[in-house]
């Protein structure tokens, strides 16, 4: 990563919270369902869809005061990212192939060997970039897998106004609250509330307990396994809404 019209998949969605609706089974959040699954997520509507890349253009969904872009980036000590970064001059670009749909974003290269190293693709809430105000959700929701013989191994960030360094705070910036992805070959979709989402443990500062959402700016999905190669897809990302 049906209640909302902007989903494409009426047999893919997953309630994640306690009440269900009826004859559906309840998924827990952080559960991953297979294109085969048949539960139903609680969904937010048109308002809630951050993106299903079906316009084709680098602009994520105009909303509820957002309308950022998508871009890709890469570390400097020997990474390769594909579409080209954004500070290299690169326009984000949607790719064929997505979840029951024609388009999705898509980032692949090669992971170099240095200490520290990553690829990823990401986006920000607004234009200019800011911080938005998410807390009227309960978290996001998207459709996620990779390609044969890549890493899998992908985390999602989403830097808030105590990680990111727009935000004044962070002395020791990037360590965003997120989660750990293991992807495959098949689409999931993906279901994290924002209470779930944790820090890195080791670095950064400050550390704080619980995200921000009242102050985010934006949603990257980032692999850092020395010397992989990856490309992997994600598509439909929304949030999902309280219950």
């Amino acid at each position: 990563m049906t209640l909302s019209p902007t989903l494409k998949s009426p047999l893919l969605v997953a309630l994640v919270f306690p009440v269900c609706l009826a004859a559906a089974a309840c998924v827990a959040p952080g559960a991953q369902v297979s294109s085969g699954g048949s539960a139903a997520l609680k969904s937010c509507g048109p308002v809630g869809l951050i993106d299903d890349f079906e316009d084709n253009n680098n602009q994520n969904n105009v909303a509820d005061n957002r309308g950022g872009y998508w871009y890709t980036y890469v570390d400097k000590v020997g990474s390769t990212v594909w579409p080209e970064a954004g500070e290299a001059g690169g326009t984000f670009t949607p790719s064929e192939g997505g979840h029951n749909s024609k388009y999705a974003g898509e980032v692949k290269g090669k992971i170099g060997t240095a200490a520290i190293v990553f690829g990823a693709l990401g986006m920000n809430f607004t234009d200019p970039k800011g911080a938005y105000d998410a807390s009227k959700y309960e978290g996001v929701t998207f459709f996620a897998k990779r390609a044969p013989n890549t890493t899998g191994n992908v985390r999602l960030k989403v830097p808030d106004i105590s990680t990111d360094q727009e935000g004044g705070i962070c002395t020791e910036c990037f360590n965003d609250f997120g989660t750990d992805l293991n992807l495959t070959e098949q689409w999931q979709r993906f279901v994290i509330p924002f209470h779930d989402m944790k820090q890195m443990e080791g670095w950064g500062a400050p550390r704080r307990a619980h995200i921000d959402s009242t102050k985010l700016f934006g949603m990257q999905w980032q692999t850092q396994v020395q010397g992989a190669d990856y490309d992997f897809s994600i598509d439909d990302v929304s949030f999902i809404c309280k219950g």
